[in-house]
């Protein structure tokens, strides 16, 4: 079954030439190499690219296992390359598995860093590289790469490239969408019982295995009761220190609050999880260490807890803020402060949460994930914050009744769900 990714290829296409090194993010299973190797690869072809002058490792391969090496990767390459004719594109795999143990504890710079700068050195060299660890990719841009280093991050499918496997209504998809997540491969599965499966068994024995070895983790424990806590609780604000507290309470851990920190760290650096972090709208700063984490995955979220807790108001949530970070925004959660004289006469102060802030360049969105507003008074309590913001920017209330789209008096839009999701313009009204 072949899904289309066409944000992705563009993303790759509009960075071609441009001298970086293309570091393609993700998690594992999500599809990079899919990307690269075959939507991209097909791309350059219609572009009239000779596949000769596409030189392709998967370091993740049993066969390209010696290319682990550095030194032997480097001296591959260089060969690789001569060997072409004009423009040359380097697709290399999962990087990460270049990366020796001691390079990844910090105790020297990954050697295979200085492979990639040297292509770069060359002319007529287009670089592409994808990896499942952010810690060792992304976050070396700006280092290692001096600058020299874009890099674009792939998400699991939206609900709209979700839909392109389906041959079923938008309401069955979507209950398969939020229970089971949008992985490419279990889109591709036909049963409930293989998807769970497959899901359960690839965050016991992928992630949480990769980030115990890549971390040189012994005390596992923690790490297991720290991903069920965050499951639990994905969209709601938390902090180390009070995920310390319900370790201490419930589950009589000891653990620390910056050994937490850290573990928070290895999963976001795995690409499990991702944070919003608090943002004062009207002091225009961002407040303190309390938070969001939301699952990168509706579907290994809720594999996590056995498909135990699919409460499908605060998916949906969670399946917002991932479409908002696909399209390209960056997400905070908004805090409005509310101000009112209570029973005893004097002016009471209090804050109230505009779900989601999204920024791309010099656009902004506040946006509530309200569900269903079944009378006024939930109308009345989901526009509260809006109506406080105070600025000129787009006011949107996202429901999963099917609505047509409106503005009302005070200038407050109301969308379907299902608009929201499978309209990249939807939110250019």
């Amino acid at each position: 079954m072949r899904i289309e990714r066409d944000r992705y290829v563009q993303a790759l296409a509009a960075r071609m030439h441009n001298g970086m090194v293309k570091v393609v993010t993700g998690a594992r299973r999500v599809g990079k190499s899919y990307l690269l190797f075959t939507l991209f690869r097909d791309y350059l072809l219609a572009q009239g690219v000779e596949d000769s002058n596409i030189v392709s490792v998967a370091l993740d391969d049993e066969g390209f296992e010696e290319l682990r090496d550095p030194k032997a990767l480097s001296a591959y390459l260089k060969a690789a390359v001569q060997a072409v004719s004009g423009q040359c594109y380097v697709f290399l795999d999962e990087l990460q598995f270049a990366i020796s143990e001691e390079e990844r504890r910090g105790k020297r710079p990954p050697r295979v860093y200085g492979v990639l700068n040297g292509l770069l050195r060359r002319d007529g060299v287009d670089v592409y590289v994808t990896g499942s660890n952010s810690r060792f990719l992304s976050s070396d841009i700006l280092t290692e790469f001096r600058g020299r280093g874009d890099r674009v991050h792939v998400l699991p499918l939206t609900f709209a490239e979700f839909m392109l496997a389906r041959d079923d209504d938008v309401y069955h998809a979507w209950a398969d969408y939020v229970e089971y997540g949008g992985l490419p491969l279990v889109a591709a599965m036909r049963t409930p019982q293989q998807k769970a499966a497959y899901l359960s068994s690839l965050f016991e024995e992928t992630y949480l295995c990769d980030i115990i070895e890549r971390n040189g983790l012994r005390r596992t424990q923690e790490l297991d009761d720290l991903v069920n806590v965050l499951a639990s609780a994905a969209g709601s604000l938390t902090s180390p220190s009070k995920i310390q507290a319900t370790f201490r309470s419930e589950l009589g851990s000891q653990v620390s609050a910056n050994t937490l920190k850290a573990y928070i760290g290895y999963l976001e650096d795995a690409f499990l999880v991702s944070e919003a972090s608090r943002y004062d709208v009207k002091g225009r700063k961002y407040i303190g260490a309390v938070r969001k984490y939301y699952f990168e995955d509706v579907g290994l979220r809720n594999a996590r807890l056995g498909f135990r807790q699919v409460e499908e108001n605060h998916l949906m949530e969670n399946v917002v803020y991932n479409e908002l970070r696909a399209r390209g925004f960056s997400v905070d959660v908004g805090v409005v402060t509310k101000r009112e004289k209570g029973t005893d006469g004097r002016e009471h102060e209090s804050q109230l949460e505009v779900d989601f802030v999204a920024n791309l360049g010099s656009a902004r969105f506040y946006i509530q994930s309200a569900y269903a507003i079944p009378d006024d008074e939930k109308r009345r309590q989901e526009k509260a914050s809006l109506l406080r913001v105070g600025d000129s920017f787009e006011k949107i209330v996202l429901v999963k009744d099917v609505v047509n789209a409106s503005r009302d008096q005070d200038g407050i839009v109301t969308m379907g769900l299902f608009d929201f999701l499978l309209d990249q313009g939807s939110l250019r009204m």
